[in-house]
């Protein structure tokens, strides 16, 4: 019996790289848990396991009493009654009681089973985070093990494990084959939900851009050239505003590369989205004109903000300003402007943090003539 538990505990230490020490431990802590629900009073257990010699051993300690009715029998013991386990036991010793693992019924030993499955997986779990502690936020190449058919979810693995991604967090449009390498962003660790995997990670998180940028322009990655902000359609669209902290280094320039080889190593990387590269700048009505590139732009107005504020189910408040212009366009650009399915107006509000309202010069010019002419009062 014990010869197939050591075999079974090695077997379990290989396959899931975990020290057979700590095995041992959490076999102990589950055993132990599992007698006190047969022995609920029993304040002293004790479990030994030794791989070396074979022995599994589970037992009570009770304290030796000289007189016979002892006041707790389920931790003291008359010296009588000891000195059937030990002859040599003295008032004041402690006696160990031999627990035949017979006795323990079905559904404590169950129990024992399931704590130990939490003990491992909370361990793995812990031993993950630990090691992708450092790579929160970053990104890393993965090779794509398998893909469901039926939900496209797949299985990729990353420094040896083995990680569960999900659909929703792939490129739309983007298919997914075994033996791929791809680069995944770390979003966060830990997993809130049972269900949640420990390490979770995307191709649709804006800041994957960001980081690939980060990969391929060395102005970038050295601080030079810095990424001011980033707006994306995934699959279809983004823009990204960076700016240059060296006056004789073209932002833009750096980021697209000699013969676009910076920007289109990018791009391939995100299954052909596209991408838009502009210069940010502190003046904000300009600023709002480049992030709706390609499009030219008449005028932009800052309007005055609004402050909007939602009440949570607990009741609590939350106010949120919301800043707003109104940008002219020529009629011809007015399309453009607004982009295919209203994305690039999108982009371009996301980008720069403004609600922006795009309208034709045609509607602007037929406002004002239709405005009545002012005239000074008597």
């Amino acid at each position: 019996m014990n010869e197939q538990f050591f075999s079974a505990l090695e077997a379990l230490s290989q396959e899931n790289n975990i020290g057979k020490e700590i095995l041992i431990e959490k076999v102990k802590e589950s055993v132990i848990k599992a007698i006190k629900k047969d022995y609920p009073f029993s304040e002293h257990i004790a479990v030994d396991i030794d791989p070396d010699t074979g022995k599994f051993e589970m037992k009570i300690l009770k304290e030796v009493m000289e007189v016979m009715y002892v006041d707790d029998p389920d931790n003291e013991i008359y010296i009588g009654e000891a000195r059937t386990y030990d002859p040599d036991i003295k008032v004041g010793d402690w006696v160990e009681i031999p627990i035949n693992p017979a006795k323990i019924n079905r559904v404590a030993a169950q129990q024992a089973k399931q704590n130990f499955k939490h003990e491992i997986k909370d361990f793995e779990r812990n031993q993950i985070i630990e090691q992708y502690k450092d790579k929160e936020h970053t990104i890393v190449s993965a090779t794509v093990q398998k893909v469901e058919p039926a939900t496209l979810n797949a299985v990729i693995t990353i420094d040896k494990n083995e990680h569960y991604f999900y659909r929703n967090e792939q490129i739309p449009g983007e298919v997914l084959k075994e033996g791929d390498i791809i680069k995944v962003y770390i979003v966060s660790l830990g997993g809130g939900e049972k269900k949640q995997p420990i390490v979770k990670l995307s191709r649709t998180h804006k800041d994957l851009v960001k980081k690939l940028f980060e990969l391929e322009v060395p102005e970038i990655a050295d601080g030079t050239v810095e990424v001011k902000s980033i707006s994306r359609i995934e699959g279809v669209r983004s823009k990204i505003a960076v700016y240059s902290k060296d006056k004789n280094v073209d932002a833009v320039g750096a980021c697209i590369g000699p013969k676009k080889s910076r920007i289109s190593a990018v791009v391939s990387e995100l299954k052909g989205e596209k991408i838009d590269v502009i210069n940010w700048c502190e003046d904000e009505a300009e600023f709002i004109a480049k992030a709706l590139a390609p499009a030219e732009v008449i005028s932009v107005d800052i309007l005055e903000s609004e402050t909007k504020t939602d009440i949570k189910s607990d009741g609590t408040e939350i106010s949120k300003v919301i800043r707003k212009c109104r940008v002219v366009v020529p009629d011809n650009q007015f399309s453009l402007a607004i982009g295919n399915k209203g994305q690039n107006a999108k982009l371009a509000a996301n980008l720069t943090g403004y609600k922006i309202d795009i309208v034709p010069q045609s509607s602007v010019n037929a406002a004002e003539e239709e405005a009545p002419a002012e005239t000074d009062g008597e």
